[in-house]
């Protein structure tokens, strides 16, 4: 059951953040979407030319790993909402900072740069939004089931 739950999580929370980050980049013109969707850096696979669908599917797979992790951590003892939250902001603090690295490794010239302030913001409430839908979907999930039963 975790593992349904994880990736029941990861999938919607992934899209979420996808489909924000894509809405932002469209709005703003800012590159946060081309961003996440990068994988020009990573060897083996970053010299192939990934459509759009298979980059978006490579992010979804990250996301379901995360929210794999964070259901099984979830549901180690029983949290209040506010722990949840408040574990769920701890675990994706590398993936605010991810911004760095993504941008300095990649190979595309199409990214923002590092020190592109308006695209660090986006890509942080984006992310903060993707840290904040993992509890919010716990929670839904947790009465769905109980429900149910």
């Amino acid at each position: 059951m975790k593992l349904l739950k994880g990736l029941w999580i990861g999938f919607w929370s992934g899209l979420l953040l996808g489909i924000l980050l894509k809405w932002i980049q469209a709005v703003t013109g800012e590159q946060v979407y081309t961003l996440l969707l990068n994988v020009d850096f990573i060897p083996l696979i970053g010299g192939i030319n990934w459509s759009e669908p298979v980059e978006f599917a490579f992010h979804l797979v990250i996301s379901l790993l995360i929210s794999i992790v964070y259901v099984y951590l979830a549901k180690r003892r029983p949290y209040t909402f506010g722990q949840l939250v408040l574990f769920s902001l701890a675990m994706c603090i590398p993936f605010f900072l991810l911004y760095f690295p993504l941008a300095a490794l990649a190979v595309r010239p199409d990214v923002p740069a590092l020190n592109d302030g308006g695209a660090i913001l986006y890509w942080m409430f984006a992310h903060l939004t993707y840290a904040l839908a993992l509890p919010i979907l716990y929670k839904t999930f947790e009465r769905k089931n109980a429900a149910s039963q």
